[in-house]
């Protein structure tokens, strides 16, 4: 039995005037097979805090399982009386849910509840039960014909339902053809080479010309002025006579220029000025003013007069009186600006 805390009002063994009911959940006038209904009763003005007791079908609603329970005893409040918040009575409708799927009439079973009037001591109510019809659709076997399932309806694709997908197609061939001219471009810069590189001696010239000037001159400053004159010989001594000059020392790089066409005052010179810089790098010693102003245009009088003539382009040297090509950059023999 199931139990609820309310009880019907009504006398031992008498069906009250609320009685019991049938009712469809769906709308037809008739119930067909596998139609689902509600079976139940309604109790009116079951006061506050009584314990009722209703049938128990777990184990089965009919013989023969020609209706089915669907969904067990539910309980729903159609009206309170008094306060909201603390009613003294209501009224209750109870009810299971059924089914059928075999056509047939049926007298479903009698409904009953039990209250208990006071401690120890239990009223029955009876209800009437209900009669349930239940009806199949009816089929003219004379001009019934058996088919096959129909296939899936196929609805016409419209325009709006393919465009993301031809601009995501779009898309992707737009990218595709910027990867590949990427690749073509970088392809041809690679079998073509780079640009023809910067003649030597204007590199050099170039870098020779930030240390013009006596704000090197000073001692704490002293080891970068000899560092980046040098280096830029070097740089421009392994470009122009093919040695190996950033990697060698002093007397390597002279030892190997001993057999070039270097005038020879200016080899004396350009060495000595290789030598002073050692001493200022490598022996914490310090040059003379003296020094300091003559280096630069030693440097750049080295560039000016071992450089390759037929390498200059056109505009960046100057005609001399034997003919012969020689840079426009001058010497500041005074070692300022």
């Amino acid at each position: 039995m199931a139990l609820f805390g309310a009880t019907a009002f009504g006398q031992n063994g008498k069906e009250p005037a609320d009685g019991s009911f049938l009712e469809r959940l769906q709308e037809r006038d008739s119930v067909l097979i596998g139609d689902q209904l509600r079976y139940g009763f309604h109790l009116r003005n079951v006061p506050e805090g009584v314990a009722l007791m209703l049938p128990d079908f777990s184990k089965g609603f009919m013989p023969g399982d020609s209706v089915e329970i669907v969904r067990s005893w539910e309980a729903d409040t159609l009206k309170t009386y008094g306060p909201k918040k603390s009613p003294k009575s209501r009224d209750i409708d109870f009810s299971v849910v059924i089914t059928s799927f075999e056509e047939g009439k049926y007298i479903l079973p009698p409904l009953s509840v039990i209250k208990e009037a006071t401690p120890g001591a239990f009223d029955t109510l009876f209800f009437k039960p209900q009669e349930l019809e239940v009806f199949t659709i009816p089929i003219d076997t004379a001009t019934f014909n058996i088919h096959d399932i129909k296939g899936q309806i196929k609805y016409p694709v419209t325009f709006a339902e393919v465009l993301p997908y031809l601009a995501s197609a779009l898309l992707i061939a737009l990218l595709a053809l910027l990867v590949r001219y990427l690749v073509i471009t970088k392809r041809k810069k690679n079998s073509l080479g780079t640009a023809p590189d910067e003649p030597a001696y204007l590199v050099a010239l170039r870098k020779l010309e930030k240390f013009r000037g006596d704000k090197y001159w000073a001692k704490d400053k002293q080891k970068a002025f000899y560092s980046g004159i040098t280096d830029a010989l070097r740089e421009y001594m392994d470009a122009r006579f093919g040695i190996d000059a950033p990697e060698m020392t002093t007397s390597e790089i002279f030892g190997s220029l001993s057999h070039s066409d270097v005038p020879t005052d200016l080899f004396v010179e350009t060495r000595r000025l290789f030598e002073t810089a050692d001493m200022v790098k490598f022996a914490k010693a310090y040059a003379t003013d003296e020094e300091n102003a003559a280096a630069v245009p030693l440097a750049v009088r080295f560039v000016t007069s071992t450089y390759q003539t037929d390498s200059t382009p056109a505009g960046d040297s100057q005609e001399t009186q034997d003919g012969q090509s020689k840079p426009s950059m001058t010497e500041n023999q005074g070692g300022t600006e």
